[in-house]
């Protein structure tokens, strides 16, 4: 019924595929495979910045992923967001298991600026996550989205800068909200974002969830410092295809 309903709704209005642009299907099979498809693997970039948890994921930013995320993120493209958190739960589960452990899995993603939410007219890395957080609940896993992290100082666009140049802009940008130390309590923390290219965001993530909590990262916390992506830069994910 809803392939029905889609070949439908497609000739009224008209789709095309967020990765590669073919007609009539919002995400082509050959691009869901490209995003999902594959085996979600360890990953670090280089240099990989001081504090950076584990990091898993799903698939290389090029080609078909390359443009479903930026159809997502830039483009508002939002019914992308069910396939990018399947990726973003393989990439979870990879990391920490089948095994229930302490408490749910709590995914924490990375904010963006306000005023690129504001741009968009949407969080990606948060939607992505619901959808992971849902997409592990049906497989059995208890997870839950834990949107604690906020920024508490202006930041400067990321775009060309460099690893080092990026670690600085974000040093000390992060902060966990009042209270929010409470909830992080409460099960497995993993960081989750969309893309991971220097990793000074999600290194920045750890020591703000780690400084609430009481540890000097997530690396001591519940969850052994774990963080899932969807995409890493092609280069990252073919090196570290043995470093698992």
């Amino acid at each position: 019924m809803r392939g029905w309903w889609r070949e439908i709704s497609g000739l009224v209005l008209p789709v095309s595929c967020g990765g590669c642009g073919r007609p009539r299907a919002e995400l082509c099979e050959e691009c869901r495979a490209a995003l999902h498809g594959g085996v979600p693997r360890r990953v670090m970039p280089d240099p990989e910045p001081a504090g950076l948890p584990v990091v898993h994921a799903a698939a290389a930013y090029e080609d078909a992923v390359r443009a479903v995320l930026l159809a997502h993120k830039e483009r508002g493209e939002l019914g992308l967001a069910g396939a990018l958190g399947k990726a973003l739960a393989g990439a979870v589960r990879a990391g920490t298991g089948q095994a229930g452990g302490a408490g749910p899995l709590l995914l924490v993603p990375v904010p963006s600026a306000r005023r690129a939410v504001a741009a968009r007219g949407h969080d990606p890395a948060r939607r992505i996550a619901l959808a992971a957080a849902g997409e592990l609940r049906r497989g059995g896993v208890r997870a839950q989205v834990v949107a604690v992290l906020r920024q508490r100082r202006a930041v400067a666009d990321q775009a060309g800068l460099g690893a080092r140049e990026r670690q600085v802009n974000l040093a000390g940008a992060l902060e966990v909200v009042a209270g929010g130390e409470r909830l992080l309590a409460a099960g497995r923390v993993v960081l989750v974002d969309d893309l991971l290219t220097t990793g000074a965001s999600l290194a920045e993530a750890a020591r703000a969830v780690g400084a609430a909590c009481g540890h000097a990262s997530t690396a001591t916390a519940s969850g052994g410092g774990q963080a899932a992506v969807v995409a890493v830069s092609p280069s990252a994910f073919e090196i570290n295809r043995n470093c698992q």
